[in-house]
């Protein structure tokens, strides 16, 4: 029986796509302005991956450039997010489960902190643990070790709910914590996890 969930925000409790526009709309421009020989194609796939990973994994990727990457940066590190947001219609299982949970995102603080705040969730967790890249060298998976850790449980008390295979769950199989990869979609049909779903509602089936 698992005692408590670790959650990822982004693409996980909410997504991305819903805000992308309001919240991206400087940086895009700022990705469009670029003058370092940067094809079209190429900007189309980093704007698109950036509604899925963090800012500086996907600068890194494309080889945006030192300048670049910085203005974006110093314009993503300042910004927070005010507009209605709304959690996918399967999260209200997973707020209403009787289990501890813990929320550990990667971003920059303000933004993230921001996203918690207008989603109204901040009373739904244990602990909120923002992974900011800019502030500290810390990965999820020290977090997860460090909750684990403090909190006396076992690799086997824990689930970590995320939709990304190369981050949130990844970090916590390395550590032998199970898994339940979100996809809605269907785009990781070969992710290594130990559960998959397209509903979040189907946590509830692996925590008893």
């Amino acid at each position: 029986m698992k005692q408590a969930l670790i959650l990822d925000l982004d693409n996980t409790i909410y997504p991305v796509s819903s805000i992308a526009e309001h919240l991206f709309e400087r940086l895009f421009w700022l990705l469009d302005q670029t003058e370092d020989g940067t094809n079209y194609e190429k900007i189309k796939d980093a704007k698109d991956e950036l509604k899925r990973r963090p800012f500086h994994l996907v600068a890194d990727k494309y080889n945006f450039g030192e300048e670049l990457t910085e203005k974006g940066i110093d314009l993503l590190k300042n910004m927070a997010y005010d507009l209605p947001m709304q959690p996918f219609e399967d999260y209200r299982y997973i707020q209403s489960a009787n289990i501890p949970k813990f929320l550990v995102t990667t971003g920059f603080s303000k933004l993230q902190w921001s996203k918690v705040n207008m989603l109204g969730i901040g009373n739904d967790f244990a602990e909120i643990h923002i992974v900011d890249p800019e502030t500290s060298q810390q990965t999820k998976r020290e977090v997860f070790a460090d909750i684990m850790n403090r909190h006396f449980y076992s690799t086997d008390e824990l689930l970590v709910v995320g939709d990304d295979p190369e981050s949130e769950i990844k970090a916590a199989g390395e550590l032998g914590i199970d898994t339940f990869l979100f996809d809605p979609e269907n785009k990781h049909p070969g992710a290594n996890a130990t559960y998959k779903s397209v509903s979040l509602r189907d946590v509830l089936n692996h925590i008893s």
